[in-house]
């Protein structure tokens, strides 16, 4: 953080208050309110956190204004077309992309790594079959500390190194396991010839009666879906991973609670939500129909919402979607669906809202969860494993954050506060 002078706060009774101002490489400058409360006896009241900087960061930066996305410094275009994601986690992870000696380790360390202790077969066993993959997921991810325990104390380098490697090598077996579990084929082992991304889709999709052929545009796209969703600064969920991690739990128990949070509609659900829309229209009678749909979409009185369009953060365009959008047509053209009716109803949706002035005004693009549904519903993964993937990529972004929080010398067990608006004090009175 650079100083930049102080901000003067005015108090209505005229007392003044000099808070510092910090500026860092990108990105709006920053009060520093850390003594407000021992200056003033005030706290600041910022539900949902929208103007509150929790931390300072070297990992990832959002410019939303601009539509720019930066992983320690690189942008996130030339990341998902130049690099893999193995790559992705080991900048994200130790702050540089890997020469050629370091990637063969890294790569190395983390394929040793995919197996899960045999034991994690019967814990599965102990879930429903038709239980959501991500109730799995929790439960999976959190058990790890169970069959793991050399790599639980936060507070070693060393032994959360190992649980890095460990979280992001045994995501995507935990994840294939949970979906062969839920459909009752059974589980296959990683195997270690295959890349990362070419591994999971093995693990997911390979049955003992056939040979399972690697098809190389999915795999990349599964690739770049893992690149574009690897971090994203601190959302919700990466949040929860810091304020969790915080207490000195064990890193296990911190990426399960990133795992949870994820679970959410309005987080990680984004793009079962956009693909739960197509579904709806396709029902009400599909892309004869759509122009209805529209019309309810711009009805200000209407509950019908468009799912998979505008962002939060991004303002202006989301750059992941705009390499998803590539990556989404690709994949449609290598399987021959682009005249599938899901498909073709996506495809006319997206010409609507990238042309019609409504959307264009508001900046309504399609967002990458409107793509990577589509991709993933094309490469055949069931739309309930979505977040669940989406977990799976997040992962090493969550650790990086975790590991960033835990060497911050200023790093303080997270206790918002609060404005409080119940009873006042009262006593109790016997009748």
């Amino acid at each position: 953080m650079n100083p930049k002078g102080n901000a003067k706060l005015t108090l209505a009774d005229g007392k003044t208050v000099d808070l510092p101002v910090y500026s860092g490489t990108h990105g709006p400058d920053v009060i520093d309110i850390r003594k407000l409360y021992a200056q003033t006896g005030m706290f600041t009241y910022d539900p949902g956190f929208m103007s509150t900087s929790s931390c300072n960061s070297t990992i990832t930066f959002i410019d939303g204004d601009k539509g720019e996305l930066l992983y320690r410094g690189y942008p996130i275009e030339q990341l998902a077309t130049k690099c893999d994601f193995m790559d992705t986690c080991h900048l994200l992870l130790y702050g540089d992309l890997p020469d050629a000696a370091q990637k063969k380790d890294f790569v190395g360390r983390v394929t040793n790594h995919t197996m899960v202790h045999e034991q994690m077969q019967f814990f599965l066993r102990g879930f429903r079959r038709d239980a959501h993959p991500m109730a799995v997921m929790t439960g999976l991810v959190g058990a790890l500390s169970a069959f793991y325990p050399d790599s639980i104390n936060l507070h070693d380098a060393r032994q959360r190194d190992i649980s890095a490697i460990r979280l992001i090598a045994k995501m995507p077996t935990l994840v294939a396991m949970a979906y062969k579990y839920t459909i009752g084929q059974p589980i296959n082992y990683p195997r270690n010839d295959l890349g990362y991304s070419a591994n999971f889709m093995r693990m997911m999709f390979a049955v003992p009666a056939a040979e399972y052929k690697v098809n190389e545009v999915l795999v990349r796209a599964l690739d770049r879906i893992f690149i574009l969703h690897a971090d994203h600064e601190q959302n919700a969920s990466t949040s929860t991973v810091r304020l969790c991690a915080s207490s000195g739990t064990n890193p296990f128990a911190a990426i399960a609670a990133g795992v949870a949070c994820l679970w959410g509609p309005a987080h990680g659900g984004a793009n079962e939500a956009a693909l739960g829309m197509l579904a709806d229209i396709q029902r009400d009678g599909g892309v004869a129909k759509i122009g209805e749909f529209i019309t309810r979409v711009k009805d200000k009185n209407s509950t019908v919402r468009l799912m998979g369009f505008g962002h939060r953060v991004y303002k202006n365009h989301d750059p992941r979607a705009t390499l998803m959008r590539e990556t989404c047509h690709e994949v449609l053209n290598e399987l021959g669906l682009h005249d599938d009716p899901t498909f073709k109803l996506a495809m006319a949706l997206e010409k609507i809202a990238l042309e019609d002035e409504y959307f264009v005004s508001r900046k309504l693009y399609p967002n990458v969860d409107f793509y990577s549904g589509i991709v993933q519903k094309a490469i055949g993964i069931p739309v309930p494993l979505f977040t669940a993937i989406f977990a799976l990529a997040r992962t090493v972004g969550w650790i990086a954050q975790l590991n960033e929080m835990i060497a911050d010398p200023e790093y303080k067990i997270g206790r918002p506060r609060q404005l409080y608006v119940g009873a006042a004090r009262r006593d109790i009175v016997k009748k």
